[in-house]
């Protein structure tokens, strides 16, 4: 079987069920039909027995999924039609929590450019590849918005305060910090790929799946994330924005004030309203009260000025210089009461 529509191309390879997505010159980026052409394909193979896995990724070169089309959303929103961009949210929360519990194997090609919504189709699933090419990021505190389609349950999982340092600034990163940080399973060479989804086709059950990707994996280069864990964990221990970036500021580390540096250009809302969700995370401690919560918090700060100034500097006129309201930072909720309600 297969099916084709402009933008995911969905059909069967021997015993898996293959989904691509096909935006190459957006990074695949994400719309409301590409969510529901890939949610159609999960409830089909679900029941199937011929299919016994399913794999998800990427056309193009420069990486498997760029997050949501974030202009279309900020379109939604400019004129009046919130709840177009309230619908698409919902779909995709919905969708990432239907992976995280997919009863067959998920595997999905991390490979190039993962950010945002990219990571909600892929981070959830069972077998997360990586390859030397990957470039994780939940970069939406940039934008006005806060690392959403799970962030907040997966971030606040990993060593240390890495997922704090990682949605504070919003910097990406390569394949062995997203394996230690909890996001990526194995590193299979870019090169190596194509030969691993034709022994993937022959695979009978979720250990052939596993004995198949380990036999294709490497070890991957070194990360920067070790190396700068004990700045990290001093650094954002605390509960507050202004707290974390005094820490960083006095640290001696070059890192520590690079991540100062990079914070501090990011929208103060959403930095607030992130570390408040990260701490919420650790104590829900399940995906989907998180997502739960951050369905509430992104619908509304879609709603603020910040969302369509932070696309208009990153996306629109793409001069980088976001004028915030407000400019500085500070302890939630200082302007930011209801979302958590």
């Amino acid at each position: 079987m297969t099916v084709s529509d402009a933008d995911v191309l969905v059909r069967r390879q021997g015993r898996i069920g293959r989904i691509t997505l096909q935006r190459p010159k957006a990074i695949n980026a994400l719309t409301l039909g590409m969510l529901q052409s890939v949610a159609g394909a999960l409830d089909a193979w679900d029941g199937d027995a011929d299919i016994r896995a399913v794999l998800i990724d990427g056309a193009g070169e420069r990486g498997f999924c760029a997050g949501a089309d974030l202009r279309a959303l900020a379109d939604s929103i400019r004129t009046g039609d919130p709840g177009a961009a309230d619908r698409f949210m919902a779909f995709e929360y919905r969708l990432n929590a239907r992976i995280a519990h997919y009863p067959k194997p998920y595997v999905a090609l991390m490979d190039g450019v993962v950010m945002g919504g990219g990571v909600g189709l892929s981070a959830h699933g069972s077998v997360r590849i990586v390859t030397e090419r990957t470039r994780l990021a939940m970069p939406e505190v940039g934008i006005g918005l806060l690392a959403d389609v799970g962030g907040t349950y997966l971030l606040s999982r990993t060593p240390g305060e890495l997922g704090t340092h990682l949605a504070l600034t919003g910097e990406s990163i390569e394949a062995a910090d997203a394996m230690l940080c909890g996001l990526a399973d194995r590193h299979v060479a870019a090169d190596r790929l194509p030969a691993l989804i034709d022994a993937l086709t022959a695979c009978d059950d979720a250990a052939a799946i596993e004995a198949c990707v380990a036999d294709h994996a490497s070890p991957p280069a070194p990360g920067r994330l070790a190396a700068s864990a004990d700045w990290i964990l001093a650094c954002h221990g605390a509960d507050d924005v202004p707290a974390i970036l005094a820490a960083l500021r006095n640290h001696p580390d070059a890192g520590a004030q690079a991540a100062a540096r990079r914070i501090a250009g990011n929208c103060p809302t959403s930095l607030a309203v992130t570390l408040r969700a990260l701490r919420d995370g650790r104590r829900l401690g399940r995906l989907e009260p998180c997502l739960e919560q951050e369905y509430r918090l992104v619908t509304g700060l879609m709603r603020r000025p910040d969302f369509l100034e932070g696309i208009r500097a990153a996306i629109i006129d793409k001069d980088r210089t976001p004028s915030w309201q407000p400019a500085g930072p500070y302890s939630f909720p200082a302007v930011v009461p209801g979302l958590f309600d």
